[in-house]
């Protein structure tokens, strides 16, 4: 077992330094080419692995490239593409309903604030931050997928459970500078190292400051 630093501050100020020199080049993952297609590629990221959405979305960004192609979408259509992420259907119908949306609300593009993201139809708050991250250049939080929410927790950072607890206290102590890269940073360490099944304590540079370490 690691021993962490006194105050959840302080690990976390080991945690970035030693992230961030373990994967200097972490970024998001998911393919796209505009605002569009990154909303539409995070709505169907949900439970499901970027490589696969990266798979469905070359043939979906073909055929449907504007708001309009996807307001006018049978919804079973989009299904038949999309059929390899989890919950095709329920996601066809976002889909849809976004193109719809954004139309009828946003002249068509891709809205700037949380708020009137989180509106869209499939969107939560974790969606609404990766866009506003990667599409607006725009930092109002911190990604917390499924990645963040297992490792913050193992290294301490938070005793929380939900997504928005824990963004709440991981911006009490991370610096707004890291908030963007502090999601990738443990995305990457979260496949490589500290998987949800078998964690590799003996190679992780977090290990003697993680209290879940399996390390005598």
């Amino acid at each position: 077992m690691g021993i962490p630093r006194d105050s959840r501050s302080e690990q976390a100020t080991v945690v970035i330094d030693r992230l961030r020199e373990a994967y200097p080049e972490a970024t998001i993952s998911l393919d796209f080419e505009n605002r569009l297609e990154l909303l539409i590629a995070v709505v169907l990221s949900a439970q499901c692995p970027d490589e696969r959405v990266n798979e469905v979305t070359e043939t979906l960004f073909e055929q449907y490239r504007t708001p309009a192609d996807y307001a006018a979408a049978d919804p079973a259509d989009i299904a038949e593409i999309i059929g390899s992420c989890t919950y095709p259907n329920n996601k066809a119908e976002y889909l849809v309903g976004i193109g719809e949306q954004l139309l009828a609300e946003h002249d068509g593009a891709v809205p700037d604030s949380m708020d009137e993201l989180t509106d869209l139809p499939g969107v939560g708050r974790k969606t609404a931050n990766v866009v506003l991250q990667h599409g607006h250049d725009t930092v109002a939080g911190i990604v917390v997928d499924t990645h963040v929410q297992r490792l913050s927790r193992r290294l301490g950072l938070t005793d929380e459970e939900r997504p928005e607890k824990i963004e709440a206290d991981l911006q009490e102590i991370l610096p707004e500078e890291d908030w963007k890269l502090f999601t990738h940073w443990l995305i990457a360490h979260g496949r490589a190292v500290c998987t949800a099944r078998s964690p590799d304590c003996e190679t992780c540079v977090l290990e003697d400051i993680c209290p879940s370490s399996r390390l005598e």
